[in-house]
């Protein structure tokens, strides 16, 4: 596995084959998808943390949803990536949605997690007051308040470590550039869906309290062709909440995908 640093982005890049990239939502870091490595062995695996966000530095100028994908697809040309799987979190969804509305060649598929067009007003006006309490010196509160609202009941009562980890997510970010991240998806607009034309697949928590469930179906249904699916007793977090359904959902279509070629 191999750390580098492209423009404002660090990635982790391991294996040989078909490359697929992974992006994290907001107060993720590409260590979200640890889990999902054991399925994607004969994968060139890229793992990103958004500007601002893990070991990325805090951008110098204002961050859009539009900025961060314009620094995902500087990333991808500056590691010969031509086409690519796209798996995304959350506002990484958003963020994979542009690339694929926007630069179609590069994406072979979108497996979306926690999926979202845009936020609905009350939670563009949550998204605010959050910054202003990352730059308070509130972030350890917003962790709390993530772990007792994005993760399942099951979660918080049957995996400790699941929950530390979302914790200790939120809790190691910049401030700063969390409160960035929080505005910049604070005013995030929807693209246009009905121009994704590459395979995907929809897969939210039946217990998501931030997207629930009919937000991603009604995504999916506006996407030729994608397949939605939930996970039993999991909250925003599937990657982490349920590695095992997360895993077994995404090698089944990653593999049929391929299959189609």
């Amino acid at each position: 596995m191999t750390a580098v640093t492209v423009g404002q982005v660090v990635a982790e890049v391991s294996g040989e084959g078909f490359p697929v990239v992974m992006i994290h939502g907001l107060g993720g870091t590409m260590n979200m998808f640890q889990p999902q490595l054991a399925v994607l062995g004969g994968y060139r695996v890229v793992r990103l943390d958004l500007p601002g966000a893990g070991r990325s530095p805090r951008p110098l100028d204002a961050v859009t949803l539009e900025t961060l994908s314009d620094a995902v697809i500087r990333a991808m040309h500056g590691l010969g990536v031509a086409r690519a799987h796209f798996i995304g979190h959350s506002m990484g969804t958003m963020v994979c949605q542009r690339i694929a509305v926007g630069e179609p060649g590069l994406v072979a598929s979108l497996s979306l997690f926690g999926a979202l067009a845009e936020p609905a007003a009350p939670t563009r006006e949550a998204l605010l007051n959050r910054a202003r309490l990352a730059r308070s010196g509130g972030i350890a509160d917003i962790a709390d308040q993530i772990v007792a609202g994005a993760l399942s009941a099951h979660t918080r009562e049957t995996a400790p470590a699941a929950v530390a980890f979302v914790r200790e997510s939120i809790t190691r970010q910049d401030p700063e550039a969390y409160a960035r991240h929080c505005e910049a998806l604070s005013k995030a607009e929807a693209v246009d869906i009905s121009r994704i034309a590459a395979p995907a697949m929809l897969v939210t928590g039946d217990a998501d309290m931030v997207n629930p469930a009919s937000v991603a179906q009604a995504l999916a249904d506006r996407i030729k062709g994608a397949v939605f699916s939930s996970i039993d007793r999991c909250g925003h977090w599937a990657t982490i909440e349920n590695p095992q359904a997360s895993n077994r959902k995404l090698a089944e279509f990653l593999r049929e995908v391929d299959r189609r070629g």
